[in-house]
């Protein structure tokens, strides 16, 4: 799996490790650390390496000469320019906004499609569904092309396709037209957002990341409630295919701007610059620690698309923690259709002015990255004695009261006229503040438990995620519309209630769970006298019994 999880960006403090973090930027494997299997070039016997660093000195010792950044000279892309660098977040957060608006700005006008083309509605729906399954289907087969390919070929390659796979449904007379070209454009727009997150740690040191995460965040959050405020507006006063046509011109500038963005992966450029060195010296030793421990392609598409899918029926923390943000994930699509009919139905709005709702949750969403200082805080306090990866789930453990509680008062104020329309508006917000704090902190979760494999977790998160999100299209009028709309969102939060354990249960027992998992990291959780005996025994060089906190 290539680079270091997008998920991994938004974790305050980081996640991975700093030797962890090189690991995806050297190497772009997973598993190096904390052990790594290497076999000796003369003796052909395996050996066990923990760090870059060590495996260099183990290569070196072998007569290679091992290539990498001189500093100094500006061929690492850390080193870039302040410009070159905003360059590449602002164009990377572009190629995020133009997949986030393009899964939901359809929605705007479902209705313009269905009179047009003369058919069901949810087949209508459809164009939806296709393109996030798209979008959670094709990182498993994408993914592994910037190992071989870099990350500019993959982005200017699946912008190019998302960008022309848009034009049939722009074009479409039928329904097959359509709903196929949904389809492929979601599959094509997947790559960027497998690689974005690498192409933000490429350039970004830990310390200088936090204006480009603000801006980059803002993108990724924000951008499924931008696309039905302005589809709204288009589809009332120019038609629905204008939505896909303003959605095309808009990915034409997007991908135009890749063919201007510089390659950012370090094995690539530095696969480089060692092939420039045998080439002027004619000394074949020069090689970059990827290329000798390179796996083959068929070993790297095998490891993609097989892990995800084990480690979403072996590991219990993938399982619920996935299946909880599938939920969360999947309520965001339902309010897409779901306002429309609180809004326009029920209260007579227009598509433009209903389109405007979403700006509650939009203010959710910023809000709640107001409380990412005190979520440091309370981090730091909880791993005071040393890290461990429940510490993550305080802010999961506030969120997971304030959802179901947004989605009671959405069923009980949204179904009925005579309620006023900031009463649905504050469920909203409360959702989309709900959301951030629920996302970020499980995400975190997941990434910390599994942090040699995090990159493989996140895809096995992101598949379920987005087929479960897909599904919903497919049934939510019906929902709202057989069951009455108070009902349907009373069903909801119920649910949301029933799954709200779902947190404090592996608060208390995910230390035992992680325990019984090769996979997992083994942090302790310690307590302040368990941190003085360690620390005594530390002092005096004295074994320990239990092994001391560490990720």
């Amino acid at each position: 799996m290539p680079s270091e999880p997008i998920e991994a960006e938004f974790a305050f403090p980081p996640v991975l490790s700093a030797e962890q973090e090189e690991d995806f930027r050297e190497l772009d494997v997973e598993n190096l650390s904390p052990e790594f299997t290497n076999i000796d070039a003369t003796t052909h016997v395996p050996r066990r390496v923990h760090t870059i660093h060590e495996l260099e000195l183990t290569r070196t010792k072998e007569g290679y000469h091992i290539v990498g950044f001189e500093k100094g000279k500006g061929e690492d892309p850390r080193e870039w320019s302040n410009g070159k660098k905003w360059y590449i977040t602002i164009t990377t957060a572009t190629l995020c906004l133009a997949v986030a608006i393009g899964s939901s700005i359809i929605t705007g006008d479902m209705v313009g499609p269905t009179k047009e083309l003369k058919i069901q509605q949810e087949i209508t729906n459809l164009t939806v569904t296709c393109f996030v399954m798209g979008f959670g289907i094709g990182p498993l087969f994408m993914a592994p092309l910037s190992e071989v390919f870099g990350r500019r070929p993959v982005y200017m390659l699946s912008m190019f396709l998302y960008f022309i796979f848009t034009l049939p449904s722009a074009l479409a007379h039928n329904s097959a037209t359509l709903v196929v070209g949904r389809m492929l454009a979601g599959l094509s727009a997947s790559a960027p957002m497998c690689n974005i997150g690498g192409s933000i740690a490429d350039v970004w040191a830990v310390e200088n990341r936090g204006a480009p995460m603000a801006v980059f965040s803002a993108t990724l959050f924000a951008g499924p409630c931008i696309g039905p405020m302005v589809g709204g507006w288009i589809g009332q006063l120019a038609g629905w295919r204008w939505i896909y046509w303003v959605l095309f011109i808009f990915l034409g500038v997007s991908f135009g701007l890749t063919l201007f963005i510089p390659e950012t992966l370090a094995p690539i450029l530095l696969r480089r610059k060692a092939a420039n060195l045998r080439k002027t010296t004619g000394d074949d030793r020069y090689r970059t620690l990827e290329e000798l421990e390179k796996r083959p392609f068929k070993e790297i598409l095998k490891a993609a698309l097989i892990r995800p899918f084990l480690m979403l029926v072996q590991e219990p923390i993938v399982i619920f923690m996935s299946c909880y943000l599938s939920f969360v994930y999947s309520l965001l699509y339902l309010l897409f259709f779901a306002f429309p009919i609180a809004f326009s139905e029920i209260r007579g709005f227009s598509a433009g002015i209903t389109g405007l709702t979403f700006v509650s949750i939009m203010l959710g969403i910023f809000f709640a990255g107001f409380f990412v200082p005190l979520q440091e805080r309370i981090y730091a306090n909880a791993t005071r004695n040393g890290s461990y990866p429940e510490a993550r789930l305080y802010p999961m453990m506030v969120g997971c009261f304030i959802l179901p509680s947004a989605l009671m008062i959405f069923a009980f104020t949204g179904a009925y006229a005579h309620v006023h329309w900031i009463a649905v508006c504050i469920s909203g917000f409360l959702f989309g503040f709900a959301m951030i704090l629920i996302y970020v902190s499980a995400n975190s979760y997941i990434i910390d438990s599994y942090s040699a494999f995090a990159a493989s977790a996140m895809a096995a998160k992101t598949l379920l995620r987005s087929e479960v999100g897909a599904m919903v299209p497919l049934f939510v009028n019906q929902m709202f519309h057989h069951m009455h709309f108070q009902y349907a969102g009373l069903l909801l939060g119920l649910i949301g209630f029933v799954i709200t354990p779902i947190p404090f249960f592996f608060f208390k027992y995910g230390e035992k769970i992680r325990a019984r998992s090769s996979r997992a990291s083994q942090g302790r959780r310690l307590t302040d006298e368990e941190a003085k005996r360690e620390n005594e025994r530390e002092k005096f060089d004295f074994p320990p019994d239990k092994p001391v906190a560490a990720r």
